[in-house]
């Protein structure tokens, strides 16, 4: 008998792949995915009691696929049609091997459907909310309050995001438009993770539930495409970054920043496993956004002390970083860099050349405030300080940013 956890963890797993088999074989993503949450439901219910089937997989699709046919056929009947056996015998029927049989990771469903989520149709929100619905297995519910609206709100995202992608063929794009499409996907996963890891508001710094969805799923995407440099970055990236989560809060919530964690609490074996995808992630042709950024990070990881970070190797990855992937946030980050090497005043001056593109952010107004601390000037920091604090919708930065402020009182 299997644990309640371990049951889940294992649905988790094979939920989009059976996904993916039923939309290949029936289409109908919207039936499809209802007809998996309720095989889903069904051996949630019936494993731990049970015992685990021979082949887990091979039971979901076969439950799937009857629900999803019995509601075809009860679809026909309501509107009055004859039921006709072809319309519910699977297209690729001949071709398709049965549930029994095992599938090579090159031919798993897991990232045709993380293309069909991430279709260039849908809105980014609609495709971070579709992706975590049908790839990350959350329920309507669990990403609504991820998100912090209300579940009818999410609901009504994730029905018109079935809708305008309903007819869409499932098939991986084709040669022409798949590194675009292979881009969107990576891009979805960043966004969750770092929604996750940094959550834009509320009154959690860390929704952690998020970020270790983004790492699962990254995780499913690097096995089946191992030699792709920008999966192998991203899961990099989002190891190095999450591994410093458990320094990042004190006691009471409270935000800590890098340069004062207690890097004993770091998880030091996510940080070997980042290293050392970042530098295969860099030998796999030329670096792009998420390999530099991953090996940026590796960079903070490494050291046992902030102070012995290698700020001049830092500033000279930000250069390259920003000349291939030209983003405010990158900017900004590497502004930072360049007031640990070059001095405060260097770096408030490329803050300032950001002030346009970033304009009411309450990160620029932070680092400024950062810098103008460092730099002695007292009073403006604390105004600015004041100002990210009043700009930010996240309760545990606002409180540390009103923190720092008041440390600078006369």
């Amino acid at each position: 008998m299997r644990r309640t956890s371990e049951v889940e963890d294992l649905l988790r797993l094979h939920a989009p792949q059976v996904l993916g088999a039923l939309v290949r074989r029936y289409g109908h993503f919207d039936l499809a995915e209802d007809a998996v949450q309720e095989a889903l439901l069904a051996a949630a219910e019936q494993w731990p009691e049970r015992g685990l089937p021979d082949n887990p997989r091979g039971w979901l699709i076969k439950v799937a696929s009857r629900r999803l046919t019995d509601q075809l056929r009860s679809e026909e009947a309501r509107r009055g049609r004859e039921v006709r056996a072809a319309s519910l015998t699977p297209r690729d029927a001949l071709t398709t091997p049965p549930p029994s049989e095992s599938r090579a990771p090159s031919e798993d469903d897991t990232l045709t459907l993380l293309f069909l989520c991430c279709h260039p149709d849908l809105t980014p929100a609609a495709q971070i909310a579709l992706t975590l619905r049908a790839v990350g297995g959350l329920t309507t519910a669990e990403i609504a309050r991820a998100h912090l609206v209300p579940e009818a709100t999410m609901a009504q995202r994730i029905s018109r995001a079935k809708q305008k992608i309903r007819g869409v063929p499932f098939r991986q794009p084709g040669r022409e438009d798949r590194d675009v499409r292979l881009a969107a996907v990576l891009q979805v996963l960043y966004l969750i993770f770092n929604e996750g890891y940094t959550a834009t508001s509320g009154s959690d710094l860390h929704r952690a539930d998020l970020a270790r969805e983004a790492v699962r799923v990254t995780r499913a995407v690097r096995r089946l495409l191992p030699r792709e440099g920008s999966v192998s970055g991203l899961l990099a990236l989002m190891l190095l970054t999450d591994a410093r989560s458990p320094a990042r809060t004190g006691p009471h919530g409270e935000l800590i920043p890098l340069d004062e964690q207690d890097r004993a609490l770091w998880d030091r074996q996510a940080i070997r496993e980042g290293t050392a995808l970042a530098e295969e992630a860099l030998s796999q042709g030329p670096a792009g956004a998420y390999q530099l950024q991953a090996a940026i990070a590796a960079l903070h990881d490494e050291p046992a002390r902030a102070a012995d970070t290698d700020w001049p190797q830092i500033l000279a990855l930000y250069d390259i970083l920003v000349r291939r992937s030209p983003e405010p946030m990158a900017e900004l980050g590497r502004a930072v860099a360049v007031a640990m090497v070059h001095g405060p005043r260097a770096g408030l001056a490329e803050v300032a050349g950001l002030a346009d593109r970033l304009a009411g952010h309450h990160r620029l107004d932070a680092v400024r405030a950062h810098l103008l601390e460092k730099a002695g000037d007292a009073e403006e920091a604390r105004a600015a300080y004041h100002l990210a604090a009043q700009r930010t919708l996240s309760i545990p930065e606002a409180r540390y940013l009103r923190t720092r402020a008041a440390r600078l009182l006369p």
